[in-house]
């Protein structure tokens, strides 16, 4: 332990495996909606596409959170949707519905995409954003790339849109495996040029937001959440040794046991649909656990929100903790009761 413990950066030993006094914490969609200032900053940009792609304006909503709660990690601020793109798909906004997409559904549709080393020049302004916040955030402030995984993403490109149950492309699946094959082999290389181009331009760490894993089942789970994060994982630890990588097959229920070595990656993050107490014992005992506060509760705070906040920590004080919520904070969440959750964790 000799090595990292040397690091300020307590993200980073958590990663390596070390059981720190007070867990490090950040949360998903740390940056967004729930903060007045990136409300601001977000108008000023335009529209979500505009400030995804805006490298000074991203930088500024990711150092947000920073600034004002003193998170251990940064994540950068982009969009999964922004690989799709950048392999030809036409990609657009539109207020209340959420991201469209451009389909992809046959041979020709994957024949048309551009190959993994044609993603840069789209992405460009993503490994700018990089590169001002490695410059730009605190010492002591970990730097989180990431990426959606290629199940997650897929589900988006043959549906056109985001979908409760994924059914397009559990449909395209049963219909031409072959053909759904090819998608995920395409955005697996895609996302392996992607997240090591966040490294070189900064990114510590690296997360794979496996969104809808949950929604597949039996050898589908194994062939399409976890065989890819392998892939991805095995192929950034060799361009890039001792790069730590955060897993997340949301939804993975029981599966998540055993997710470390099904995917390689040195954290697994967890929902809140597995207890903390039940995870400790199951999952967190092969490696560095990161979860799993209900995310409702920056919308409730209160008694609860201490309460259950407390929970998580103690339920994984024996083994490397990130604390961090079951999901992406909501926009109806409070400011206040996100700062009441830091010092309850660390009190």
């Amino acid at each position: 332990m000799q090595d990292h413990a040397m690091t300020p950066k307590t993200i980073l030993r958590a990663l390596k495996g070390e059981v720190l006094p007070t867990p490090p914490i950040w949360m998903m969609r740390q940056a967004g909606r729930y903060l007045p200032e990136y409300r601001a900053t977000r108008a000023q940009a335009g529209d979500f596409l505009a400030l995804c792609y805006n490298s000074d304006l991203a930088a500024e909503v990711t150092l947000q959170p920073i600034r004002r709660y003193g998170f251990d990690a940064a994540i950068l601020f982009a969009d999964i949707l922004l690989l799709p793109q950048a392999l030809g798909l036409d990609l657009w906004f539109t207020t209340g519905e959420g991201p469209q997409l451009s389909t992809v559904t046959d041979a020709a549709g994957v024949a048309a995409l551009r190959g993994p080393d044609a993603i840069h020049d789209t992405l460009a302004p993503v490994y700018e954003t990089v590169r001002i916040l490695a410059r730009e955030l605190p010492a002591e402030t970990t730097l989180i790339g990431f990426a959606g995984a290629p199940w997650t993403v897929a589900t988006y490109m043959i549906a056109g849109h985001g979908s409760p149950d994924q059914a397009a492309a559990h449909a395209l699946k049963a219909a031409n495996r072959p053909v759904f094959q090819a998608i995920i082999d395409r955005l697996t290389d895609a996302t392996v040029e992607y997240l090591s181009m966040q490294v070189q331009a900064g990114a510590e760490v690296v997360k794979l937001f496996d969104s809808w894993a949950g929604s597949l089942q039996g050898t589908d789970f194994d062939d399409f959440a976890l065989a890819p994060a392998r892939a991805i994982t095995a192929a950034l630890k060799a361009r890039h040794p001792g790069l730590p990588v955060i897993a997340f097959p949301r939804g993975a229920g029981v599966r998540y046991a055993g997710a470390h070595a099904a995917t390689g990656a040195d954290c697994v993050a967890l929902d809140d649909g597995v207890t903390p107490e039940w995870a400790a014992a199951n999952v967190q005992v092969a490696g560095c656990v990161q979860g799993n506060l209900a995310s409702r509760h920056m919308v409730t705070g209160g008694t609860d929100l201490v309460r259950e906040t407390r929970r998580v920590v103690d339920a994984f004080r024996n083994g490397p903790h990130i604390f961090n919520l079951g999901h992406g904070i909501t926009p109806d969440a409070s400011p206040d009761n996100v700062q009441m959750m830091i010092d309850t964790v660390r009190a």
